[in-house]
């Protein structure tokens, strides 16, 4: 989609810091972290929401988590845990409507609810 701000970043039209890139996903630091790790994890792939996914997607979006493990690990939060959050829809807080994992660690997190 030619005016979605992750597809833009994608294509390094829109500056990011960048910490994961290969053929199906990118991934790159949060403008606005809510944790000390804010990781946005990205497919090439537009998609808008979970909603939007095709059976084809499913190994794409396995990949989404795969990618996850290994930024968790590489950003030194995989021991003490992270969470992993993927909004669909205005009321879950989805603001940019380009399916994306966060990945969000490195202090303790409050329970959610």
């Amino acid at each position: 989609m030619s005016d979605c701000i992750f597809c833009k970043i994608i294509k390094g039209d829109i500056p990011s810091t960048n910490v994961y890139k290969d053929e199906q996903v990118t991934a790159f630091r949060d403008i606005n972290p809510v944790a000390p790790t804010h990781i946005l994890i990205v497919p090439n792939k537009h998609i808008d929401s979970v909603d939007m996914m095709i059976v084809d997607d499913e190994p794409l979006i396995g990949h989404l988590f795969t990618v996850a493990k290994q930024l968790a690990a590489q950003e030194g939060i995989s021991e003490g845990g992270y969470r992993l959050v993927v909004n669909t829809g205005v009321e879950s807080g989805q603001t940019v409507f380009h399916i994306h994992l966060h990945l969000l660690g490195g202090r303790k997190l409050t329970k959610m609810g």
